[in-house]
Formats: structure tokens, C-alpha cells, sequence
């Protein structure tokens, strides 16, 4: 087999251009590690604004078609960030609490009552994540 012979300046080009994908590499999984926090910081916020229509309703307050529309949008939309993310059970929630704004009727009356209870397991989870992304 030949054996070929690199010139200095070709060597260069060569540590160069591997200097560089290191580099684009690197940023890569800084840009990776910065969408997963800004995704579960928007999965613990989501949590926030659905406990305080949850809170308008058991205060009284009518149901908003507006609002449980903008839910059903956040939610949906948290579950395909989070899914891209790879933390499937994750998804799997924020998906289940999109469906229940799209339509509460369709879940079992209990699942309102519950909801509370399902929030603080989705921002845990949020949490947890996010902490094992920060290292």
C-alpha cells in the first residue's frame, strides 16, 4: 500500500479543520443543553399557569373556553419539545394534559380533582430533569 506524504501546510489544514468540528461540536452540546432547561423551565411554568386557572375554577370562577384553549396549545406543544428531548414519560404527560384541555369532557370528572396532584408529578419530573441537564 502507498504511503502518502503530507506537507506541513497540509498537516495544518488538517488539525485546522479537526479544531474546528471539536469547537462546532462542543457548541452543539451546549446548544442542545440550553434548549432542554429553556424546554423544562417551560414545562414548570405551564404547571404554574394551569394550578392557577385550576384555582380560578375551584374559586368560583366560570370555565374559559379561551383559556383552556391556550392550555391544550401549551401543552401540546411542551409535549413535542419535550419528546424531541428524548424524556418520554415527560411528554407523555404534557401530551395527556394538552388532550384534557382540548376536550375536559372526555376524562373522567375525577381527573379535575386529581389535577393538582398530577401537576406537582409533572413539575417534579420537570425538576428532576432539569437538574440532570444543569451537570
Amino acid at each position: 500500500m502507498p504511503v502518502i506524504e503530507l506537507s506541513a501546510g497540509e498537516w495544518l489544514s488538517i488539525i485546522t479543520h479537526i479544531k474546528q468540528w471539536v469547537g462546532n461540536l462542543l457548541r452543539a452540546k451546549e446548544e442542545r443543553k440550553q434548549e432542554s432547561k429553556d424546554a423544562l423551565r417551560s414545562v414548570i411554568k405551564a404547571v404554574r399557569e394551569t394550578t392557577l386557572y385550576l384555582h380560578r375554577l375551584r374559586e368560583g370562577e366560570g370555565k374559559s373556553l379561551d383559556m383552556e384553549r391556550e392550555l391544550s396549545h401549551l401543552w401540546t406543544d411542551l409535549s413535542f419539545r419535550v419528546e424531541d428531548l428524548k424524556l418520554n414519560k415527560l411528554a407523555e404527560r404534557c401530551n395527556l394534559m394538552g388532550k384534557y384541555w382540548a376536550d375536559p369532557t372526555l376524562f373522567d370528572p375525577a381527573f379535575l380533582d386529581q389535577a393538582n396532584e398530577r401537576l406537582a408529578d409533572v413539575e417534579k419530573l420537570a425538576r428532576l430533569s432539569l437538574e440532570q441537564n444543569s451537570g
